[in-house]
């Protein structure tokens, strides 16, 4: 399962995401703000199985810019506001929690 996970910059949680889901899916991240550290692009879109963004605000932007490309594939909103430091363990938890029910039977590769 490939899985992308979008937040606004790329440079805290969705890196972190990243990080940690790795040993469990092919994980990818991007950002949709224009000076974005990974600019989010059509290729990462139209690779990912899931889209899991981390506030609502991604969604629409997401939408709005890659509706085409999102025909068929799933986006799953954590509701993650933009306040963790990268890779801080609470950041971590949260993540764990809120993608808990959507990896269910994945284990580390």
């Amino acid at each position: 399962m490939n899985v992308l996970f979008v937040c606004s910059r790329n440079r805290r949680r969705s890196p972190t995401a990243e990080r940690i889901f790795a040993d469990r899916v092919e994980a990818d991240s991007g950002g949709m703000a224009p000076d974005a550290d990974v600019p989010l692009s059509v290729d990462q879109v139209q690779w990912a199985d899931i889209v899991v963004v981390m506030e609502k605000k991604h969604r629409s932007r997401l939408t709005r810019r890659f509706g085409r490309q999102l025909a068929g594939r799933r986006v799953i909103c954590l509701d993650i506001p933009d306040r963790y430091d990268l890779m801080q363990p609470e950041l971590i938890d949260l993540l764990e929690r809120r993608m808990a029910p959507h990896l269910r039977g994945r284990t580390a590769r």
